[in-house]
């Protein structure tokens, strides 16, 4: 194995961080304000929430990769196993050189910082990429076929991160989130993603009429998924220009927002299952979008 690299948090007399805590970094502390004001005068713990809540705690080999890949400087803190340094030698070469703190520490601790027991041997906290707006998603929007995912609902982060990794594969434009959508990335969806996330932007529609307004005048046509009463999807022309409305697991979409769609379709089936879950119907509600464009 290669010579470890020297992590920024192993100078002399650094420790590693007790069992059941969570490792921070050694080196460089950023000088903090003492609670009370700012020099705006707003509250000190308004900011400190606020830089919480736009930083992501993802893991997972190939979701940190992808980041690294795109947006290296929203790296802010890198946790990993031994066993991981060779994989990751370009990322821990880019964090010595731009200062960005890791440390190497045990299976237990990456258990306690992801939550999870699937976190491949590295996590690291990032910025998170708020969503753009649907106006710029369709001012910089190539001409040609596309397609996008509105998702009405869904909120399982299994889920999301399946249909972002179908959704990378078939090459889709947008994830599109309604106005009021609690819905974000999360570690665990960012992981079952596989990279995925890093590929496909989150886009945060307006109101819901001007929204459909948009996307029809940049020539969209929206098909909402149902389970049953919609067109059968095989067989049946889809616009090249395709907005997938997919509704929330268990209760499906909104009806009213149903009704103002172009088009419903259903998948058939043999009938010994109600439906598929949302994450399978779309993948194949995507290969066919796929298939007749090639």
């Amino acid at each position: 194995m290669s010579e470890k690299p020297r992590s920024p948090w192993s100078g002399r007399g650094s420790k590693a961080p007790p069992r059941g805590k969570h490792p921070e970094p050694q080196h460089a502390p950023q000088r903090m304000p003492r609670e009370g004001v700012h020099h705006d005068g707003e509250p000190a713990h308004s900011h400190a929430r606020e830089h919480r809540e736009v930083e992501l705690r993802l893991y997972g080999l190939n979701a940190i990769r992808a980041v690294f890949a795109r947006r290296p400087q929203a790296i802010r803190k890198l946790y990993l196993t031994e066993q991981r340094i060779p994989q990751l030698q370009p990322l821990l070469k880019w964090c010595v050189a731009n200062r960005v703190g890791y440390r190497v520490v045990e299976d237990s601790d990456l258990q306690k910082l992801a939550a999870s027991s699937h976190h491949e041997g590295v996590v690291a906290e990032v910025l998170r990429e708020e969503p753009q707006p649907l106006t710029t998603w369709l001012r910089d929007l190539p001409a040609g076929p596309q397609c996008a995912l509105w998702l009405d609902g869904v909120g399982n982060p299994h889920n999301l991160g399946a249909i972002l990794r179908s959704a990378a594969h078939f090459g889709v434009g947008a994830i599109l989130l309604p106005k009021h959508s609690a819905l974000a990335l999360s570690g665990a969806a960012a992981r079952v993603a596989e990279g995925a996330a890093e590929a496909v932007p989150f886009v945060r529609l307006g109101r819901e009429d001007n929204a459909i307004a948009q996307l029809h005048g940049a020539g969209f046509g929206l098909a909402a998924t149902v389970v049953r009463g919609g067109a059968a999807l095989f067989g049946h022309e889809l616009p090249t220009r395709l907005v997938y409305v997919l509704g929330a697991e268990g209760e499906g979409m909104d009806p009213a927002l149903a009704a103002v769609c172009d088009l419903r379709l259903s998948i058939p089936g043999s009938g010994a299952v109600e439906s598929l879950n949302v994450a399978a119907a779309t993948a194949v509600f995507l290969a066919e979008w796929a298939r007749l464009r090639h």
